[in-house]
Parts: structure tokens; sequence; C-alpha cells
């Protein structure tokens, strides 16, 4: 019981990864805010069948679960998730930043909307539930942010520069986090998970090496991130801040963040022919590939 007399509040816990991470928080003692619109991969339509799933599994099991149906992208809806805690509990002590959409499309074809749409759910979404969770947590001077970033930032995917662009965008928020409110005890980290689920369905199966890369990714259920979400959420974690992890099968990995690598140094200062001949050749060999994700972790999971 790691989250024993604790209150949670998961986003995007309708369903996949969310749920998941919400059912082994609710077991491990939490209480439970679900909070779900019930829209579609793409974040069209409303339904709030998937969260009074979500909350029937909890409550079978003898946890104690309450839904909110508010879209985390807008500000307004972010100050009503997190007072849906502490009018229901009494306290907030964790905050699971998980909602999500996809509106996959190659760069040169992507709409202003289609940008707009996912970054508004992933990045905006975060900060404004973080930024409304973190008048709580100052308060109490405790609490603990886990949120959801993506290989797809970390590393790169093709035809996903919005998501992309939000996930990584989700790392440096998480950093600030950390930084701004290590004073008030409080704890953010990221969670990059690896499994079959609505926002994994939508990778290509064409070639061979696709449907390789499925076939592996298909093994690996939404349940295999929980464990690590429950950790980074309990008191265990507490000199655990400003991290990234991901959970792959039986694996665990901790990701490596932006550092120089190589430097060069001219007395005379540089010119952009001078570049070219002197520190081009020099910095070569630090280069980052141009990989993806699948490219990264190319061997089975284990």
């Amino acid at each position: 019981m790691m989250l024993e007399g604790k209150v949670a509040v998961v986003t995007g816990s309708g369903g996949g990864i969310g749920r998941e991470i919400a059912l082994a928080m609710a077991e491990a003692g939490a209480k439970i805010v679900i909070n779900d619109i019930g829209a579609s991969l793409g974040g069209e339509g409303f339904s709030a069948t998937p969260a009074e799933q979500t909350k029937g599994i909890i409550e079978q099991k003898g946890g104690q679960a309450v839904i909110n149906t508010d879209s985390v992208s807008e500000w307004a809806n972010a100050q009503k998730i997190v007072q849906c805690a502490m009018d229901s509990f009494g306290r907030l002590d964790i905050v699971v930043n998980n909602a999500g959409i996809l509106r996959d499309q190659i760069f040169h074809r992507m709409s202003p909307e289609e940008w707009l749409s996912v970054v508004n759910v992933h990045l905006n979404g975060s900060f404004f539930v973080s930024r409304a969770a973190a008048e709580v947590f100052r308060k109490q001077e405790s609490g603990a942010f886990v949120h959801i970033t993506s290989t797809s930032g970390l590393i790169g995917n093709f035809g996903q520069a919005n998501y992309s662009a939000a996930k990584l965008g989700i790392v440096g928020l998480s950093k600030s986090i950390a930084l701004d409110m290590k004073r008030y005890n409080v704890r953010s980290n990221c969670l990059a998970p690896f499994a079959w689920s609505r926002m994994t369905s939508s990778i290509p199966a064409e070639t061979p090496e696709q449907k390789a890369r499925v076939e592996r990714l298909m093994r690996m259920g939404p349940e295999k991130n929980a464990p690590l979400a429950v950790f980074l959420a309990s008191d265990a974690a507490k000199e655990v801040s400003g991290q990234i992890f991901a959970p792959r099968m039986h694996e665990l990995f901790l990701f490596s963040q932006n550092r120089p690598i190589k430097s060069v140094h001219s007395e005379s200062g540089w010119t952009p022919e001078k570049i070219a001949e002197v520190a081009l050749p020099a910095m070569r060999s630090g280069f980052t590939p141009l990989e993806r994700s699948g490219d990264v972790f190319s061997w089975d999971p284990v």
C-alpha cells in the first residue's frame, strides 16, 4: 500500500495506460479522480462511459474513485479537475498528466488545426493541470507529478511533429517544475511508456520491418507502465525528481538529458568558413544519428 492515504488525479484514465495507472494507484491505496472526456483518438466526441468503466473496476476491488469529465486543454477546466479532488477527498497528492490525442500527419501537410489540437491537449493540458495543482502542493509542501512523455519526442518518429514537439516540451515543463518547486518538497518526473494502446495503434504496419515493430509493441500491455508510475508517485521516490524513465516490458530505462558533448575553441573567433573547415570535422563524430524510436529500440522486449 505505497500510496495509502493519498489522492491522485489521473488524466485520460478512461482507458489504456491511464486506466492501468489509475487501477494500480487505487490498488496501492490512493483515492482516484478519473479524468476523461471519452473522446476518440483524434479528440472528437464525448462519452462518460470509459471513465465509468474505470470507476467500476476500482470500486469492485474495494477502492474509491470519482469521475471528472472536463477537458485538460482549457485553463478553467484544469481548476475544476483539481477542485474535484479537493471537494471529493479533501486533498491532492499526485497528478498524472496522461491525457492525449493524435493527429498524425507528415510535416509538410500538417495543418495549423492538427498542430494546435495536439499541443493543446498534451503540452498545454499538462501545464494547466500542473499549474492548478501547484497551488495545493505549495500550501501543503508536498506533492508528486508524473508526466507522460514519449520516445517520439525524446528520439523521433515519422509524421508526428505535433505530438513529438508536445512530448519533448513536457520534458522541459517537468524539469522546470522540479527546479521551481523543490523548495516545497514537490517532485516532478517523466515516464515514456512502451505499450500497445490506441495511442500506438496508428503506427504503420506495411513493410516487414514495420510489422515486426508493431508485433513487438503488441506484446507489451499498458499495465506494464503502471508500477513505475506508482513508484514515482510514492514516498519511496522522495529523492527522485527531474528525471526521465521508460518501462519496456520487464526493462526499465533512465534517459540521458541534454548536456554538451564536444567543444572547439578559436582564439580569433569564428567565421562561417572556419566553422566549416575546423569545427565541423571536430564535432561530426558526436552528431546524433537521424533515427526513429523504432531504430533505437530495435531488439525484442524481454
